[in-house]
């Protein structure tokens, strides 16, 4: 049986295997998964995203399975408790900006807006097809990422960055960026259409 054609950016390692094959580039709808996604992102600012998917379970605990309104509630008691644990980065900024999000967040929802609509109208509603055959040739933002970001920041988000933006909207399936000779490609393109 010849081995399974994917990314080249994907390791060994099965972790990593797992999140390729079976989320990334998947669409995701539902507003707390969203939000969970994002806040991950942020996290991964100036590290890789490995180190950040082998601490997801200690960010899901630390941080209230990413309930937003639970988090809006964190003090700076909170704060200082987990820059204390080491199951996830112990950034002052990283932490705080989880909480800052999750306020930004409530406010955004509670004045009756839909999370998911937002972020998916900035690509039509529907993931954009992409068909890229080699890694450099993935761009590291676009004009989409761009205009979320500058969105985001205006509702109060930070650690959302055009580059931290577009590796979100890859992640949860509003592009796909899988390479066209992944195993993932079609798969992730059927999921695509209407």
């Amino acid at each position: 049986m010849s081995e399974l054609k994917r990314c080249t950016w994907v390791s060994s390692d099965p972790q990593y295997l797992e999140y390729h094959d079976k989320v990334w580039g998947r669409p995701v709808y539902d507003d707390r998964e969203l939000f969970a996604k994002l806040c991950l992102d942020g996290q991964q600012a100036g590290l890789s995203w490995l180190t950040i998917l082998k601490k997801q379970k200690n960010y899901e605990q630390a941080f209230a399975d990413f309930d937003p309104y639970k988090i809006a509630q964190f003090d700076q008691n909170k704060v200082e408790e987990l820059l204390q644990n080491p199951g996830i980065v112990r950034n002052r900024l990283k932490v705080n900006s989880i909480i800052k999000n999750a306020r930004a967040y409530v406010a955004f929802v509670d004045g009756g807006n839909d999370f998911g609509k937002f972020l998916w109208d900035f690509v039509g509603g529907k993931p954009i097809q992409n068909s890229f055959s080699r890694d450099d040739a993935l761009p590291a933002q676009t004009p989409e990422s761009e205009a979320m970001s500058k969105a985001l920041k205006k509702l109060g988000f930070n650690f959302v960055g055009p580059t931290i933006v577009y590796a979100f909207m890859q992640a949860v399936g509003m592009v796909n960026d899988h390479l066209i000779d992944c195993h993932c490609y079609q798969d992730c393109k059927a999921l695509g259409k209407d």
